[in-house]
């Protein structure tokens, strides 16, 4: 990928942080990477395309163990969730035998497992001794007669930000537009919409929390990027009345070429919590122009939050009034505080490191003007703005869940690795379900007893 090209995708016109002071996501610095490099990014966008073959092409380090690393769900195919790699070793990449290598690849997984397509991932190594990846994709697609796909993301190119956008631009360019959708039967007491999700990835099944939703209002899903998706989806996202760009902000590129391309309007909403999903809800069905539409998500609406109200009141018994310290990215930074706000509880402080301007305001609309910002992800810190903040319990992500169990403090992951799905109206409840494991947990009385050597005499 050229200069040029990077420096084009980091210029985003439609991301908050697209000002003349060029605020994060437009700067890079030495150690941008260390929190996930371009690779990083572009794998966690594309890997859950389910029917796809995922080829890693570098060393045996940069596929990891892709089985399980991610929470996101497939109601189909599980090829996604091979560590598909060329693993090349010191003597391959010396003598230049990487493209050979490549095309093999291709070859063992178009026989064995039949995909759909196959996407190729460029990695440090292979980008640095100059491996033409455009030819090989470009003979294997003729040679296979399917679509192979170059995934131009090598790690030193930037952030895991730059990543995801890399590889939603490789999709908008390569695949968006290449097929009509199936057609579907009419239902003769509605009018059928078509939308897309844009930066849902189905963690722990959450998206399956919301389509029972989306299908009784006749909101027809045609695709979710990525979770649960399939290759032949992603190439009908052109046929779209609406985009929803789904708590990822780093695709928003998507969502603008979309709706330049296609003329397709798009929003950014959230499903944590009662009042983000109503709001998503209602927003999706204004942009659809159906005024039946809309009456009808107003009476769902209002069912569910009906019933929502009954299943929340045991839990916000016992969950009111207690305080919590977030810190996760992006505009998770927002949407878990409406979430936990919706419980009755307080959020003392949350963490902004990759959420923009927007991100902020929006924070602060909920939790006030005297917001805690959390702005780097410092282990001590935090530690210390738990204790003065008389936090109750810390919601992170997995990288955390260790400081906290080391400080002896109640912690919920709320990030891709959790096997809980908090999405939506069925979601809600799960979510007070675990905080209350958590909170009320007996565990935290026994770790913090003092022990009979330290106890005097």
């Amino acid at each position: 990928m050229q200069n040029s090209e990077v420096a084009r995708l980091l210029d985003e016109p439609a991301c908050q942080h697209n000002t003349p002071e060029k605020v994060t996501c437009a700067k890079l610095k030495p150690g941008a990477t260390a929190g996930g490099c371009s690779f990083d990014g572009a794998q966690i966008t594309l890997f859950p395309i389910s029917d796809v073959a995922h080829i890693v092409h570098g060393p045996i380090g940069c596929a990891g163990s892709s089985w399980d690393g991610r929470g996101s769900l497939s109601s189909g195919p599980e090829l996604h969730r091979l560590g598909l790699t060329t693993d090349l070793s010191e003597q391959e990449i010396i003598m230049g035998r990487g493209e050979k290598k490549l095309l093999f690849a291709i070859k063992t997984a178009v026989e064995r497992w039949r995909p759909a397509a196959v996407f190729v991932y460029q990695t440090c190594v292979t980008a640095l001794i100059g491996d033409d990846l455009e030819a090989v994709c470009r003979t294997a697609q003729t040679a296979f007669g399917l679509p192979v796909i170059l995934v131009d993301a090598a790690g030193f190119y930037g952030t895991k930000n730059l990543g995801n956008r890399i590889a939603g631009e490789t999709l908008v360019q390569q695949v968006v537009g290449t097929r009509e959708p199936d057609p579907v039967l009419p239902r003769p007491e509605m009018r059928i919409h078509a939308v897309n999700l844009v930066g849902e990835f189905n963690i722990a099944g959450e998206f399956w929390q919301i389509a029972p939703l989306l299908d009784e209002l006749g909101i027809r899903v045609l695709c979710t990027l990525a979770g649960d998706a399939r290759f032949h989806e992603v190439q009908t996202m052109h046929r779209a009345e609406v985009t929803m760009l789904v708590c990822s902000k780093a695709l928003v590129n998507v969502a603008r070429q979309l709706e330049e391309k296609y003329a397709i309007p798009w929003f950014e909403g959230s499903f944590y919590g009662m009042r983000d999903t109503s709001e998503a809800l209602r927003r999706m069905a204004q942009l659809t122009g159906d005024p039946d539409l809309q009456q009808r998500t107003e009476a769902l609406v209002a069912r569910e939050e009906a019933l929502l109200e009954q299943k929340l009141a045991p839990w916000r018994t016992l969950l009111q009034g207690k305080r919590a310290l977030l810190y996760t990215g992006g505009v998770k930074s927002w949407s878990v505080v409406s979430a936990l706000q919706d419980l009755g509880m307080t959020v003392v402080a949350t963490g902004v490191k990759k959420s923009t301007q927007q991100d902020r305001e929006r924070i602060v609309e909920l939790m006030g003007e005297e917001t805690v910002f959390i702005e780097e992800g410092n282990p001590r810190l935090m530690l210390d703005l738990f204790r003065q903040q008389r936090a109750d319990v810390f919601i992170a992500g997995g990288r955390n869940m260790f400081t906290a169990l080391k400080a002896r403090l109640p912690f919920l992951d709320i990030n891709q690795e959790r096997e809980q799905a908090y999405a939506g109206y069925a979601g809600l409840p799960e979510l007070a379900r675990q905080l209350d494991i958590t909170l009320n947990s007996p565990i935290w009385e026994r770790v913090r007893r003092p022990v009979s050597w330290m106890t005097p005499a």
